[in-house]
C-alpha cells in the first residue's frame, strides 16, 4: 500500500492544528483565465460557480444542456467537490448559434457569464488559480504567524491528497497498474496513471528535503524558468550566477515526472534520481508502459499575492498559485488539518 503521510515538511511538522472546509464557503477557487475571449469563433466558453459537485459532471450536464456529445465540452481544470469553485468550460459549437443559459438548470452550478472564442478551452489554459480559504479552530495560532512569513521563501511543490482520491481510492486504482493488471472504466484508468505519477515525484521531492538537496543544485540539475516551461541544464550549480538566480527565484530547481525514455538530468543529478528511482522498480515500470514521456516539474511552490487575515483563532487566507499546483501543499507547511469532509 503506498503511503501518502511521510512525506518531508520544509519547516518542520507544523504544531498548530485546524479545521479546513468546515463548509464549502471556506474554500473558494477562482481560475484567472489570463486573457479576454474574443467574442467570435466556434468555440463558446462558460465561466460558472459550482459548489458541492465534481468537474466531470458539470461537463456531462454542459453537453446535455447543449445537445452535444460530452466530448465536445472541455475545462481548464478540475476542481474540488467540496469547495465554491469559480471554472471555465469550453462547448465546441461550430455553425451553430450560441445557446440560451439562462435555461441551463444545474444543481449546483450558477452560470457567470458565456462568450466565443476562436480556439478551443484546453487543459491548463488558465493562468492562475486564486485561492481564498478560512482555517478555522486554530489552537495555537502564535506557531500559525510564525510560520506565515516562512511561507513567503516557497513550499514543496507536492501534488495534494485531491489527486490520491478520497482516502487514496486513486493510489488504489493505482496498483493495479503496477500489478500489470487493465482498468478498463477510462476516467478510473486515468486518475489511477495520474495519481502513480504524482506520487513518485512527491517522492522525488520529500527525498530532496531529507538529503539537504531541496535548494541547493547538482552538476546537471534541469533548472525551469519562474513562471514559464522552459527548461535548461545546469552544468555549473556552484556559480555565483546560478546560486544568485536560485535565491532570486528567478530558477527553480526540478524533478521528474516519470515517463518512458531517459531523464533530462545529466551528471551527478542524473546518477541521484537513478538511485531513488532504484527504490520504485515497479513504478517506473508501470509508468513507462503508459506511453508517458520524461517531463518536468518544479520543486519549489510560490504563492503570489500571499495576504493573511485573523478573526480571533480563525484564519483567512488569500492567495495565487500556478496552473497544476495545490493549495493544500501550502496549509500543509502551517498547520496540520482535519476536514469535516474527512469525518
Amino acid at each position: 500500500m503506498m503511503q501518502t503521510q511521510h512525506w518531508q515538511y520544509r519547516f518542520g511538522q507544523p504544531e498548530a492544528s485546524g479545521t479546513l472546509k468546515q463548509q464549502p464557503a471556506d474554500f473558494v477557487v477562482r481560475e484567472e483565465l489570463g486573457f479576454t475571449p474574443s467574442g467570435e469563433g466556434e468555440h463558446v466558453f462558460v465561466q460558472l460557480e459550482k459548489q458541492g459537485q465534481n468537474t466531470v459532471w458539470v461537463a456531462e450536464q454542459l453537453a446535455r444542456f447543449a445537445g452535444v456529445p460530452a466530448r465536445a465540452v472541455s475545462y481548464s481544470g478540475r476542481k474540488d467537490k467540496h469547495a465554491l469553485t469559480e471554472q471555465w468550460f469550453g462547448i465546441h459549437l461550430p455553425g451553430k448559434t450560441t445557446p440560451d443559459f439562462s435555461g441551463c438548470q444545474i444543481e449546483g452550478v450558477r452560470i457567470v457569464r458565456v462568450l466565443r472564442h476562436h480556439k478551443k478551452l484546453r487543459t491548463g489554459t488558465h493562468k492562475c488559480n486564486r485561492f481564498e480559504l478560512w482555517l478555522r479552530d486554530i489552537d495555537r495560532p502564535e506557531s500559525v504567524e510564525q510560520r506565515l512569513a516562512w511561507i513567503l521563501q516557497g513550499v514543496p511543490n507536492y501534488y495534494g491528497p485531491q489527486r490520491f482520491g478520497r482516502h487514496n481510492s486513486n493510489l488504489k486504482f493505482a496498483e493495479l497498474l503496477i500489478k500489470g493488471e487493465s482498468i478498463r472504466h477510462r476516467q478510473k484508468r486515468s486518475m489511477a496513471i495520474s495519481a502513480l505519477r504524482s506520487w513518485l515525484f512527491n517522492e522525488f521531492v520529500s527525498e530532496r528535503l531529507v538529503q539537504g538537496q531541496f535548494q541547493k543544485a547538482m552538476q546537471g540539475d534541469i533548472m525551469v524558468l519562474s513562471g514559464s516551461n522552459s527548461f535548461f541544464c545546469a552544468e555549473s550549480p556552484d556559480s555565483e550566477e546560478i546560486q544568485t538566480r536560485l535565491v532570486n527565484h528567478d530558477i527553480l530547481l526540478s524533478a521528474p515526472l516519470w515517463g518512458a525514455g531517459e531523464l533530462a538530468t545529466q551528471g551527478d543529478a542524473a546518477e541521484w534520481e537513478q538511485r531513488v528511482a532504484q527504490h520504485y522498480p515497479q513504478v517506473t515500470a508501470a509508468l513507462a508502459r503508459q506511453n508517458l514521456k520524461q517531463e518536468r516539474r518544479a520543486l519549489l511552490l510560490l504563492p503570489q499575492h500571499f495576504d493573511w487575515q485573523w478573526q480571533d483563532n480563525h484564519l483567512r487566507l488569500d492567495f495565487r498559485l500556478p496552473t497544476g499546483a495545490f493549495a493544500t501543499s501550502v496549509v500543509r507547511e502551517l498547520m496540520q488539518t482535519r476536514s469535516v469532509e474527512d469525518a
